[in-house]
């Protein structure tokens, strides 16, 4: 496992029991650091989508700690998570649009939601929907939408508000394989730019397509994390 002198994100021996007998994660001990591309994969039920429900607060740990530079995200109040979760960007398992508003509306919701200006939003969304390319769609409404578009929607709606993480869970799952690489090359952009991104996944063609580090659960357990090698690109000695 990596070690990691100032982690940004941290999860010390968490345990999160759900009805007292089915146990999500077992002493999970995880270091993330700012503007790192994380996948966390494993098969349905290894505790990858709880490890995202722990950072956005939509769960909570049973014993340990859940922190971000620092300060322990189990501990906020009820009160006070929406302050949190204001520093996310959670692309869901489904797309989550709204049906009756066009691409443009749907992404401006979650401005709107924070109190940002209509001015504001026709400054912000445009550079949004460039960026994750589908800012030549924006009056067609979501079932107008190929699969593909659609999630490039909702991971726009995600950035809208510059968040310094954006978590997704199962982005490429309804997707075709050509559609699935086009969402990851977007997500790495999306690091370049700063984010620190984290991934649920079980998608491992795409996953070795990507060469980022790679976390493996198994039965709510972290068993392997792995960085891969750069790759060295060979030059050619040339003989004066």
């Amino acid at each position: 496992m990596q070690s990691i002198l100032t982690p940004y994100i941290e999860l010390k021996n968490v345990e999160v029991v759900y009805n007292r007998d089915v146990c999500a994660l077992r002493d999970v001990n995880l270091q993330i650091a700012r503007g790192e591309f994380v996948f966390l994969v494993g098969k349905t039920g290894a505790g990858k989508s709880t490890i995202l429900k722990l950072l956005s607060r939509e769960a909570n740990v049973t014993t340990g700690d859940v922190l971000l530079e620092g300060n322990s995200i189990s501990r906020i109040p009820r009160n006070k998570v929406h302050l949190h979760r204001r520093r996310l960007g959670i692309v869901p398992q489904d797309f989550a649009l709204l049906p009756k508003k066009n691409i443009w509306e749907n992404v401006g919701y979650a401005m709107r939601a924070v109190g940002a200006t209509k001015r504001e939003i026709r400054a912000r969304a445009p550079e949004i929907l460039d960026l994750v390319g589908i800012a030549h769609r924006a009056d067609a409404f979501p079932n107008q939408l190929s699969g593909g578009e659609q999630q490039r929607v909702a991971i726009a709606r995600a950035l809208i508000n510059d968040p310094p993480i954006l978590l997704a869970d199962e982005p490429t799952g309804n997707l075709d394989p050509e559609f699935s690489i086009e969402i990851m090359e977007v997500l790495e952009r999306i690091n370049q730019r700063g984010a620190t991104v984290i991934v649920a996944t079980h998608d491992m063609p795409v996953v070795e397509r990507m060469r980022k580090r790679v976390v493996t659960m198994e039965k709510g357990r972290v068993i392997s994390d792995v960085v891969p090698e750069p790759i060295v690109l060979e030059t050619a000695v040339v003989d004066a």
